[in-house]
């Protein structure tokens, strides 16, 4: 028997002490179709699972913020570009919320306890690198400092907040070489483009946290830095190690 599709109008329980600003963010997430977030659709077949943490919290009441990590720049694939923590699947792992966790205490020491698991968004295509990528929505309910565990492979990490993120200064368009353009952020001495921009653009919408901007600002990509193929909300281009 088929479960009905899920009701994006009905709030989604959370569990205690959950934020208010996490509504409508959470029953929209909850409800979100992979065409939401791009137009590219996995292979029948084929394919590589993943997942990265999207993960929320707040320094401050009422101010929500995400937790980001900067690449290192002698990593071969992608170097010093903004991601969500995460990885490739391992087969140990009890599914796509376990390998967020675990690649996120991998890369900045995240307590996998000090996060709430709220709801998975779809699944998404990586054609470059052939990964089927499961972003994971969860609730940072005990924030505790967090670092790169390893200088070779993590640059920085940072917890952008959302009032930064929908700053209108700060939003722009980012065009790559084969021609497609997509959002981008400029926070903290950062680029954020590509699929971590991408998923932020769309749940920056879903929240209706986005702010009107003019989308003027236009960046181009240097030849070298992704492969890949357009989407009109966020390129999924970045290769997950």
């Amino acid at each position: 028997m088929n479960e009905p599709a899920p009701d994006a109008s009905r709030p989604v329980p959370g569990p205690p002490g959950l934020p208010q600003w996490w509504e409508p963010l959470l029953s929209r997430a909850a409800a979100s179709r992979t065409e939401d977030f791009t137009t590219l659709r996995a292979p029948a077949v084929g394919g590589r699972s993943s997942a990265v943490l999207v993960l929320l919290g707040e320094q401050r009441a009422g101010e929500p913020d995400v937790l980001v990590l900067q690449r290192a720049a002698s990593m071969r694939n992608h170097a010093g570009q903004p991601a969500f923590p995460g990885g490739a699947a391992d087969p140990d792992d009890a599914g796509p919320a376990a390998t967020a966790l675990r690649e996120a205490g991998e890369e900045v020491d995240l307590d996998p306890s000090s996060a709430t698991v709220l709801t998975l968004l779809p699944q998404m295509w990586i054609p470059v690198s052939n990964f089927i990528v499961t972003p994971v929505l969860a609730w940072w309910h005990a924030p505790h400092p967090v670092h790169a565990r390893q200088a070779s492979e993590v640059a920085r990490v940072e917890r952008v907040t959302v009032a930064d993120l929908t700053e209108p200064a700060n939003r722009l368009r980012v065009r790559h070489p084969n021609g497609w353009v997509a959002p981008g952020f400029a926070v903290g001495g950062m680029l954020i483009w590509g699929f971590t921009a991408g998923v932020i653009s769309a749940l920056l919408d879903m929240a209706g946290w986005t702010r009107p901007w003019q989308p003027g600002r236009l960046i181009e990509l240097p030849g070298s830095t992704a492969p890949v193929g357009a989407v009109p909300s966020g390129a999924p281009d970045e290769v997950v190690p």
